[in-house]
């Protein structure tokens, strides 16, 4: 936006029979206004070169002479100057600098500018209070450009920052999807998303309560890749100790459930697993917490990863059961599982069970019956195991 200067008018005819000389003098103080500034600021230290060079001194000369236009014309409106300024703030971007800079710059300009109009003005006879006009104009005008600057920079940053979430999300779609990545192909994605490729991953499954996304959306590390907007949101996070409490926090709102960690090139696996596991908790089969450690539930997601065969063996392990009553046929199961699991007497079972141990001796002894030498063949007792705690497991799940 243009800012409206307002200039005596007497003031104003003065300017005008100055305006040859002011112009004449443009290149010179551009020229002032480069050095002090590659003097004073380091990153701009570096021989003016190329596109980004030839932007900066003619954006500094173009500006001079705009400034001396816009004081003799109040109307006028440049050529292109407003263009240029905002390219300047885009190459702050691309160059990987703050605006900060840019705008130290300016401040470096307007003193500059000052001096030297300052000395034009004495030297042509102008009056005090038309030299307090031209400081209001000049630093009116150096505020403009720095706002166009800014505005470039960032429009500029919002587009980098645009592609760089689309890169990121290619690379998390292709490290997640089948067929497995090429080799060499992750490494050439994650570079170009700027992600460091760790060697391991974790998969972090995110379950929205209600179907509704918590606001506000998770503060998360850099580090981390994002995918918030499908239907089955996760993260991708670099294996490492410590980052469980972070995530749990970042995380609060969410129900979540961490996969375990994996190489890179198979986080489609530690997706699957994450998702197997948020499934269970869902189902009820396993506790519903805020943030779920898939890894310690890895044999549960195994023995439940065939619904209808894991059925299918429950009942089997208890059947030689069913010639007993329905309530008698739960405490010999329950005392069958505690023996296998435990391998412990009869003391220690009814510990566990909260019952008197001769009692689990009765029960040791019916079981005995039922079984047979079953109960002594390690593959049937090691099946019966499994099986035992697949109905176990069932038990829990919700209608």
């Amino acid at each position: 936006m243009q800012h409206d200067v307002s200039i005596d008018e007497s003031t104003r005819a003065q300017l005008i029979e100055l305006a040859p000389a002011m112009r004449a003098r443009a290149g010179e103080v551009a020229q002032l206004i480069l050095q002090r500034i590659q003097s004073t600021i380091p990153a701009y230290a570096r021989p003016l070169e190329g596109t980004f060079g030839e932007a900066i001194v003619g954006g500094v000369e173009q500006g001079v002479l705009e400034f001396v236009d816009r004081l003799v014309d109040p109307g006028s409106t440049g050529t292109g100057t407003a263009e240029l300024f905002r390219l300047l703030g885009r190459y702050e971007v691309i160059e990987g600098r703050g605006i900060d800079v840019l705008h130290a710059a300016y401040r470096i300009g307007a003193r500059v500018g000052w001096q030297a109009l300052s000395e034009f003005g004495q030297r042509s006879g102008l009056p005090v209070s038309a030299m307090c006009e031209l400081a209001g104009a000049l630093f009116a005008y150096i505020d403009e450009l720095s706002s166009l600057s800014h505005e470039g920079y960032t429009a500029a940053q919002a587009r980098a920052a645009g592609a760089l979430e689309r890169r990121r999300k290619r690379l998390l779609d292709r490290m997640l999807g089948d067929p497995a990545p090429a080799h060499g192909e992750l490494g050439a994605l994650a570079d170009a998303a700027r992600w460091p490729l760790p060697e391991q991953v974790v998969v972090v499954v995110l379950d929205p309560p209600g179907g509704q996304h918590p606001s506000p959306t998770p503060e998360l590390d850099a580090d981390v890749l994002v995918d918030l907007e499908s239907d089955q949101p996760c993260l991708v996070v670099p294996a490492g100790r410590g980052r469980t409490e972070e995530l749990g926090r970042a995380l609060a709102g969410w129900r979540a459930v961490t996969g375990p960690a994996v190489d890179v090139a198979d986080a489609r696996h530690s997706l699957r697993w994450a998702r197997g596991v948020a499934a269970l908790v869902r189902d009820g089969v396993l506790p519903g917490r805020p943030l779920t450690d898939g890894a310690e539930h890895l044999v549960a997601l195994w023995l439940l990863s065939d619904a209808a065969l894991a059925a299918r063996l429950a009942r089997q392990a208890t059947e030689p059961l069913s010639a007993v009553a329905v309530k008698q046929r739960e405490r010999l199961a329950e005392t069958l599982s505690a023996w296998l699991e435990t391998r412990g007497g009869a003391p220690e079972i009814a510990a566990q069970l909260g019952v008197h141990p001769q009692t689990v001796r009765y029960r040791l002894h019916q079981l005995e019956d039922l079984y047979g030498e079953r109960l002594h063949d390690p593959d049937t007792r090691f099946a019966l195991t499994a099986a035992l705690r697949v109905r176990r497991l069932l038990s829990r799940r919700t209608e």
